[in-house]
């Protein structure tokens, strides 16, 4: 690989978010990050980093500025693709396949305004699931950290992109001693969407039931931590420190497994019965489910 060239694919983004924005309070109204270049003037990202952006502007790593638009963002796996709107002038970095890649590889995550990079390895392959209803059958893992996660990009000896920064976590090595490592978004989730997110904006399926939940495992069970304001939950009167025990009748002890039984429970608008315990004591509430991306402002056209 010749990593001078691969890292000019590597470029920064500062995305603006209006206030009133749904995310602006969790996310906060400026946000940056990383993107790899993978087609001419297209980017790919982290999408929570241009979620409800008006403004973008993308840095090169000579330092050219270029302003983008926030093409697409899709929620189930976390991508997000930002249009040029100039210029970019950059080489387009190769898809690879984290499918292919294994625990021990090494790797180079790269993300910043100048190209900044870590020599690192895959120390995992698993599933992730995230307390704002996320999940992944399988996550890369790789350490060391990259302190600029968001959006960067992971290549592997070939100089082929297999994956995209998501979040900073700690996981224990062999030594039982904690350690600081990224979260990566396999590449092989981009292909059978992408079409569809160049098209549309959105992949064309039925969007999953959405609660605005933020939830966390504790204690093996399933905690209430807090609530989406006006979200579906919310509206429906769960609270935070609730335990959640289950849905419609089915036990769930961890996120993953909630997750795929909301999910199973039919499209977006679909009525939930959610098993809680409350003050020790058992509950049934009735969700009313949402699409995520309803509580969203669009992107503006440009």
């Amino acid at each position: 690989m010749d990593l001078a060239q691969t890292l000019k694919s590597i470029v920064a983004i500062h995305a603006l978010v209006p206030d009133d924005a749904f995310t602006a309070g969790a996310l906060g109204t400026e946000r940056a990050g990383s993107g790899v270049v993978i087609r001419d003037g297209l980017v790919l990202t982290i999408g929570y980093l241009i979620t409800e952006a008006d403004r973008i502007w993308l840095r090169s790593s000579d330092g050219r500025l270029t302003p983008g638009h926030a093409l697409a963002y899709d929620q189930d796996t976390g991508f997000g693709l930002v249009q040029a709107l100039g210029r970019l002038d950059l080489p387009a970095l190769e898809l690879g396949s984290a499918a292919h890649a294994e625990i021990g590889d090494p790797v180079v995550v790269a993300g910043g305004e100048a190209g900044q990079y870590v020599r690192a390895q895959i120390v995992a392959k698993q599933t992730f699931a995230g307390y704002w209803e996320y999940l992944l059958d399988e996550a890369l893992f790789t350490a060391p950290a990259h302190p600029l996660w968001g959006g960067a990009g992971v290549i592997d000896a070939d100089g082929r992109l297999i994956g995209i920064g998501s979040l900073l976590v700690q996981q224990m090595d062999e030594d039982g001693e904690a350690r600081d490592a990224n979260m990566v978004v396999p590449i092989d989730l981009l292909p059978p969407i992408l079409d569809d997110l160049l098209a549309y904006g959105q992949v064309r399926r039925p969007p999953r039931p959405w609660l605005g939940m933020f939830s966390a495992e504790h204690e093996g069970g399933i905690v209430v931590v807090s609530l989406a304001d006006d979200g579906p939950a919310a509206q429906a009167g769960v609270r935070p420190g609730d335990i959640v025990t289950g849905i419609g009748g089915r036990s769930v002890e961890r996120l993953a497994d909630l997750y795929r039984a909301l999910w199973a429970s039919g499209p977006a608008g679909t009525d939930v019965e959610f098993n809680l315990v409350r003050d020790d004591r058992p509950l049934t509430i009735r969700i009313k489910s949402a699409n995520r991306a309803d509580f969203l402002k669009k992107p503006r056209l440009h």
